[in-house]
């Protein structure tokens, strides 16, 4: 690894600040301190670890973050610990480093969804590069599931009978059609369908009908 970058090199693609955390796991602590340094002259703050197993005891913040990675470590390898994250559904993106070329650790380490495989040494504006995609698929990740936590919550508003016109109109019916499948009048169907659209906050039908796929709601069969 090269000089640390100045911080006017600093990549497009995140914020900097305790928004976003990088985490360093690398036995060596020669390389921990270099990574440190050139991750804190772009602002980013960092937390190493000289382990898999002192990574796995510690409780992550919940920011944007990403995991720099040794892949050969003492103990459990970054291989495992990518196993291990992935088992206790904790979906950090990472980025593996290397000091071997060593090609099916590398595609082995990519199919398990690490972002980037870096060979030592490597170009600082190459690690730089790789943090910048890692926390901004993190974040888009974290804002999806905000976003998918809060359409859950709007549905869990609606009532009974409004769920049951969300999901007839979300099939296709007409109010007309609706009313004459659950033994009410129009007009009802008419006054349920404005309340599920406002509680909803959808504008369209269009609308209605992406929540109802992103929260997993089918259209009613009738």
């Amino acid at each position: 690894m090269s000089k640390p970058s100045p911080a006017s090199t600093q990549p497009a693609g995140y914020a900097s600040g305790l928004d976003t955390m990088v985490f360093i796991v690398d036995d060596d602590e020669s390389v921990r301190i270099a990574l440190s340094n050139l991750l804190h002259s772009v602002g980013l703050e960092v937390q190493e670890f000289a382990s898999a197993a002192e990574l796995l005891r510690s409780k992550l913040p919940e920011v944007a973050s990403c995991l720099v990675l040794d892949i050969r470590l003492p103990g459990l390898s970054g291989l495992d610990l990518q196993l291990e994250l992935a088992k206790a559904n904790i979906r950090v993106p990472i980025i593996f480093m290397t000091g071997h070329g060593d090609i099916p650790m590398s595609v082995r380490a990519m199919k398990g969804g690490a972002v980037d495989f870096l060979t030592k040494p490597f170009r600082d504006q190459d690690m730089l590069d790789a943090v910048a995609t890692a926390i901004e698929r993190d974040r888009r990740r974290r804002e999806a599931e905000r976003s998918l936590l809060g359409l859950r919550a709007l549905y869990e508003s609606l009532t009974d009978r409004e769920r049951e016109i969300f999901s007839l109109v979300v099939a296709g019916l007409m109010n007309k059609q609706i009313a004459a499948e659950i033994g009410v009048a129009e007009i009802t169907v008419k006054i349920h369908r404005g309340r599920v659209m406002k509680k909803m906050g959808a504008r369209s039908l269009a609308d209605l009908v992406r929540m109802a796929e992103a929260i997993g709601i089918s259209p009613m069969k009738i």
